[in-house]
């Protein structure tokens, strides 16, 4: 690839995603980690808009610390107003690269001031994250992948490959942090990474990666336009805090579960799988007396089950 135009071209992405999702923000912040995505979006990022650079330090690996002081340092370098280290506790549920994802959101939202996050996820990232979620069978909706703009996260290298992030940090003169972790065969992404996609782009010919990604916005698509109508049928089929099934049998099964699904987040469920949703959906399609499904637990920790009565869909909470 032709390194002078690499910091173009990531320029050009930036500035052509802040005047379509951004054109009123008057600063932004930015997710560092050191990595070259990152850096490389923070060098473009401080040239455009008064940028506060937030780095996450997971405390995973032996010297988070100062990998995270160099890159703090790295943003002031590069022009970034601010540049805050933030530590964080990461649980265990969920896996440690879901715990840490948690962790890593749940800090930049708090420190980032109501400005938007600028995040460094490539066309790499999107094609990982699809084959992720038809490895595990989640359903369309995980395998739309990740929205370029899903405020305050902003995305705005999706349709950029890995590589050119990398050739903009060497044209720049700047040494990225190299993250062991993504290289670790202990995690399902780097497995992918590191295996699954090169053998695919082999088998196939190439051009694996974009097809991904293009099979992503498809899905995204109709996953938004089965959220629109969902969003104009629910206040017809809640009968107090429960559904009506009467109202949810009649409607298309993409919508009548993407309701189930609106109205089981509102109820406090978390990580919902499809299984779970096409569960709760067979208690109202072919409702032959059968128990409660359980649908997760809520932020205080109960767990929480789906059932019917009375022709009704309400949700019973248990203790754990």
């Amino acid at each position: 690839m032709d390194r002078p135009r690499a910091v173009a071209r990531l320029r050009a992405a930036l500035v052509a995603f802040a005047e379509q999702q951004l054109p009123e923000a008057g600063r932004w912040c930015v997710a560092l980690s050191g990595g070259p995505d990152s850096l490389a979006l923070t060098a473009v990022a401080a040239r455009e808009r008064p940028t506060t650079a937030l780095i996450v330090d997971h405390g995973l690996q032996p010297g988070s610390a100062q990998v995270a002081d160099l890159a703090r340092s790295q943003a002031l370098e590069l022009g970034c107003v601010a540049a805050q280290t933030i530590a964080v506790t990461v649980g265990a549920e969920g896996g440690p690269e879901a715990a840490a994802r948690t962790a890593r959101y749940a800090a930049l939202d708090e420190a980032r001031d109501r400005a938007p996050v600028l995040l460094g996820h490539t066309l790499d990232d999107q094609a990982e994250t699809v084959l992720l979620g038809l490895g595990r069978g989640s359903g369309p909706r995980s395998m739309a992948g990740m929205r370029p703009y899903d405020p305050p996260w902003c995305r705005p290298l999706l349709g950029l490959r890995r590589e050119l992030t990398r050739d903009a940090c060497a044209e720049l003169g700047l040494t990225p942090w190299l993250d062991p972790h993504n290289s670790d065969k202990r995690f399902t992404r780097a497995r992918l990474r590191s295996e699954v996609l090169p053998l695919l782009e082999e088998v196939l010919g190439g051009g694996v990666a974009e097809a991904l990604a293009r099979t992503a916005t498809a899905l995204r698509e109709n996953t938004e336009l089965v959220d629109a109508l969902a969003e104009q049928a629910l206040p017809g089929a809640t009968a107090g805090a429960g559904l009506d099934t009467a109202g949810l049998v009649a409607l298309p099964g993409p919508v009548r579960r993407a309701v189930i699904r609106r109205w089981l987040l509102a109820g406090g469920g978390r990580g919902l799988t499809d299984l779970q949703i096409r569960a709760v959906d067979r208690l109202v399609t072919h409702w032959r007396g059968q128990g409660g499904v359980a649908v997760g637990s809520d932020l205080r920790g109960e767990r929480l089950f789906a059932v019917r009565g009375d022709g009704l869909l309400r949700l019973r909470r248990e203790p754990c």
